[in-house]
């Protein structure tokens, strides 16, 4: 994964306390991110009534995108790495590709949501299971196809298709979020309102508004290092950089998120919490 002469240290020289503080602190968020998403993912993978659904193949998509993030952020984050094109530490964007892998999996659970709300009958007739992990698929090799393009390519060819790439594809694919955020909000305060009190009713309106909290908080933490890398990559500004991934606001951010991601599922869906509790944790915590 990097050049075996670096000598590897920890993100900071544990000569104080505040680097010793944010030294716990990324080895608890690696621990934390790992712990909760194999928490989620477990739940639904021994719940039949849940894998039969594919609002919870996007959740586990994004659960196993965010635990390889998790596992990668022993890394990036606990020792003194940069993860950029020349960096002898770098992981030739596979790290950042779990974290896009993430982004992809959320826009795709929106859609689905949106798709199924607005058109059922058409949804349960084409968005198959089977369909379903076509689409998931399809992004996860997507994803790693843009890494072996940016790794056999040459140092200037790959900044430059990261910078242009990251510019489109991140404006056009926020935007759209949003919008579907918006979409989906006016249907499930409005739209929804008027169909008659049932339990597929509820069902809707809460899948509807875990997506959104889900989007929102996604949105809140990965905007600002979009900004970032869209204004220092694409406008070509001089920006400042942190020593190492471990002390850089902007890319420790993402990884709150992918510990958030998976408390927002649990909070926002009681069949899956409920498996958690009883299937999952309750076992574990009673074999000691």
């Amino acid at each position: 994964m990097s050049n075996t002469s670096h000598s590897f240290s920890t993100v900071l020289p544990l000569t104080s306390f505040g680097n010793v503080l944010l030294f716990l602190f990324n080895i608890l968020l690696a621990t934390t991110i790992i712990f909760l998403n194999v928490s989620v993912s477990l739940s639904i993978l021994l719940n039949a009534a849940l894998r039969s659904e594919n609002r919870f193949m996007y959740m586990l998509s994004t659960c196993f995108s965010d635990i390889c993030s998790g596992v990668s952020f022993y890394y990036v984050g606990v020792l003194d790495v940069r993860d950029t094109y020349d960096s002898p530490t770098r992981t030739y964007f596979i790290v950042l590709t779990f974290l896009g892998i993430s982004f992809m999996a959320i826009l795709a659970a929106q859609a689905d949501r949106y798709h199924a709300v607005v058109s059922p009958f058409k949804y349960s007739q084409r968005m198959t299971r089977n369909r379903s992990l076509l689409v998931i698929c399809t992004y996860w090799v997507y994803a790693f196809i843009i890494v072996a393009v940016n790794n056999l390519v040459t140092f200037g060819v790959a900044k430059h298709i990261i910078g242009i790439g990251t510019f489109a594809g991140n404006v056009v694919v926020v935007v759209i979020m949003i919008g579907l955020n918006i979409r989906l909000f006016v249907i499930a305060r409005f739209q929804l309102e008027r169909e008659p009190p049932s339990a597929e009713r509820d069902n809707k309106r809460s899948s509807i508004y875990l997506i959104l909290v889900v989007a929102a908080f996604f949105l809140g933490t990965w905007l600002p290092i979009f900004s970032h890398t869209i204004v220092c990559n694409f406008f070509g500004w001089e920006c400042y950089t942190f020593e190492n991934d471990g002390t850089d606001p902007l890319r420790i951010l993402p990884r709150v998120n992918a510990a958030l991601t998976p408390i927002l599922y649990i909070r926002g869906c009681a069949a899956l919490r409920v498996t958690l509790l009883t299937r999952v944790w309750r076992p574990c915590c009673g074999r000691r």
